[in-house]
């Protein structure tokens, strides 16, 4: 006689039934946070390292006493440093009022050009060669920072890679060097020197260099033209 009542099931035919199909488990939640902190770890190594192969733009000498604490006035004492001065603003670039001619600068760039020569002139000229680019917008930028017409070379308008070796055979000895150039043969030194990804130079910006015992080049750093007042307001009184 068949039972009115359904088949017992014994628990392990019920477990080897449901076990072959149970999907796999997922990884803890403390699992999943190991992955993301390891993860995330590895990130920020990778982003530490580049940034310290990866140098940026020189020292900002216009902060603070930056110009004293980089050596800038010691060196500029002993005739030992090399400016670079980007030209001031072009006229063809610019909507400003030209100074003329029209591949030349503009009517504010004249000012501006004007007040950073004062500049210069309180760290003292007196054993300083200056030399332009013949360009009109850098004779006009030299001429009106230093109230004379300035000797031009033309070196200074096409540099190149070689374009530091080339500064150290015009230095002279215990004289700065003072060089009215463009904004391309700066990044050109600053590669040369290690800050291939240097921001690009403002107008009227400086950068200050100076050769070592060892013949090499050494970057002190970079000012723009609005941030010398307050350099020199933090200079020492016996400049």
């Amino acid at each position: 006689m068949t039972s009115p009542y359904p088949k017992t099931v014994q628990v392990s035919e019920v477990i080897n039934t449901v076990k072959p199909g149970t999907p796999p488990q997922r990884p803890s939640l403390s699992r999943s946070r190991r992955i993301i902190a390891w993860a995330s770890a590895i990130t920020l190594a990778a982003l530490v390292s580049g940034f310290v192969l990866w140098p940026g733009t020189p020292l900002d000498l216009g902060v603070g006493n930056q110009m004293e604490s980089a050596g800038v006035y010691r060196h500029w004492k002993s005739g030992e440093v090399i400016a670079l001065v980007r030209h001031a603003e072009r006229c063809d670039r610019s909507a400003n009022p030209c100074l003329g001619p029209a591949d030349g600068i503009t009517q504010l760039g004249s000012t501006t050009s004007s007040g950073l020569g004062r500049a210069f002139r309180s760290l003292g000229l007196e054993t300083t060669d200056i030399v332009s680019s013949p360009a009109t917008r850098t004779r006009q930028t030299a001429d009106l920072m230093f109230n004379q017409a300035v000797p031009t070379q033309d070196w200074l308008l096409n540099c190149g890679a070689d374009f530091g070796d080339v500064i150290k055979a015009h230095k002279n000895a215990r004289r700065n060097l003072v060089l009215v150039t463009h904004s391309d043969c700066i990044s050109d030194l600053e590669s040369q020197l290690g800050f291939e990804h240097a921001l690009h130079s403002k107008y009227n910006s400086s950068l200050f260099v100076t050769q070592n015992s060892d013949g090499t080049l050494h970057i002190l750093g970079t000012i723009s033209a609005e941030d010398w007042q307050q350099a020199i307001e933090h200079s020492p009184t016996n400049l």
